[in-house]
């Protein structure tokens, strides 16, 4: 399923990082640091696709040279925790082909050059040969400075400043969603990307009906796993898959990732059943089925989604009811092992309910009891009485 994700950071003196490195790492190039006096080499690193650079049209010849460009965006900051560089980190969706992905992010970051002025250098990984293979992802690093005839200029101080810089990001973000939906769209994908908030997409899925949406929507934002835990989660999962088990997370942060993970998984099951049973439904009325036959046929078309998936090595003989109870940590059986009996185990929907309906008829009882404890009703009671009996003496009884 393709998702949106697209952050901005900073590479800042301050924190020892300089333009040069991480040019050189994004690009997997040897760049010498002319500033530091240091050599950063990455041309053994792997899983760069693409890289190239897009300036302003009258830039000079040499802001295409990689070293030069980023050697004369250090040379231009003279504090020493002067921001030298801007990265832009942005997800790539993996339904579309590695020549799309490229042209939506040179789309991108022509953008970036018409709307600030700046330098743009642009490298794209491919996923990591361990981690998920959906996880295409650009890195797109832009000088903080515009870039004339004559070099670098001035400070982007649009971006930089409070009042603006929220606002030309969630700018640029959407742009960057619509070129995602577009691709998507040219290759025949019905998923879509949507840049907004998770309470934002809630509130539109609402007012449009889509309850189950909605309900998939209303979680908090997913947990950064972080360096540290995301090497410690991938050797857990190269550990699981040379035992031949599945993998279970190793950490804190990892298993709330992971759960959510599975959770999102169950509810986008739940809503491409309901979908597929709407559509059934709907081409059965249309080629004349009555209600009850339309009906049992989209259920049928929901229920038949999980026969593909029995044949398959990845999902073996597991139905929706093992992966609902693992999403939420408990074994399936688990519940009919502490009963008395198997049959109790698995008691019914009916069941359960003419327990509940019990529990409440039970519960009136013990109510209507104390009403009629209750001094103050005994004495309406009384009086009731009394009026009923005045009524009969005067022949107005029924």
């Amino acid at each position: 399923m393709a998702s949106y994700h697209l952050s901005v950071k900073t590479i800042k003196r301050s924190a020892g990082r300089s333009a040069t490195a991480a040019a050189a790492y994004r690009s997997g190039e040897r760049i010498n640091c002319q500033r530091e006096g240091r050599v950063h080499d990455y041309t053994a690193k792997q899983g760069i696709e693409d890289s190239f650079i897009v300036a302003p049209e009258h830039a000079p010849a040499w802001a295409q040279d990689r070293a030069a460009l980023w050697n004369a965006a250090e040379a231009r900051e003279t504090r020493k925790n002067s921001v030298t560089a801007r990265e832009w980190e942005l997800a790539l969706p993996s339904e579309i082909g590695a020549e799309e992905r490229a042209e939506i992010t040179r789309v991108f970051a022509e953008q970036l050059v018409e709307r600030y002025g700046v330098a743009v250098d642009v490298a794209i990984h491919a996923p990591h040969r361990e981690g998920d293979q959906r996880n295409h992802h650009a890195h797109v690093l832009t000088s903080t400075r515009a870039l004339g005839a004559e070099g670098f200029t001035d400070k982007t101080r649009v971006l930089d400043a409070a009042k603006t810089g929220g606002i030309e990001i969630e700018a640029m973000r959407e742009t960057w969603a619509e070129l995602q939906n577009r691709a998507l769209e040219r290759v025949g994908e019905r998923e879509r990307v949507d840049h907004r908030s998770l309470d934002a997409q809630r509130e539109s899925a609402l007012e449009r009906g889509d309850a189950l949406s909605a309900e998939e929507l209303d979680r908090a934002p997913e947990v950064k796993l972080g360096p540290a835990a995301n090497a410690m989660e991938r050797r857990a999962m190269r550990e699981a898959v040379a035992e031949g088990r599945e993998y279970a997370p190793v950490t804190e942060r990892g298993r709330a990732v992971h759960g959510a993970r599975q959770a999102r998984a169950m509810v986008r099951e739940l809503r491409e059943r309901v979908d597929l049973a709407r559509e059934t439904y709907g081409a059965e009325r249309e080629a004349g089925q009555g209600r009850v036959s339309a009906g049992l046929a989209a259920l049928r078309a929901a229920a038949e989604k999980d026969r593909g998936r029995e044949d398959s090595p990845e999902q073996g003989h597991e139905d929706i009811r093992e992966r609902l109870s693992r999403v939420v940590g408990r074994e399936v059986g688990e519940e009919a092992s502490e009963r008395d009996t198997p049959a109790q185990g698995r008691e019914s929907v009916k069941d359960r309910l003419g327990a509940i309906l019990d529990r409440s008829k039970h519960v009136q009882v013990e109510r209507d009891s104390e009403l009629e404890r209750d001094p103050e009703n005994e004495r309406e009671e009384h009086e009731k009485d009394q009026h009923r009996e005045r009524d009969r003496g005067e022949g107005w009884s029924l």
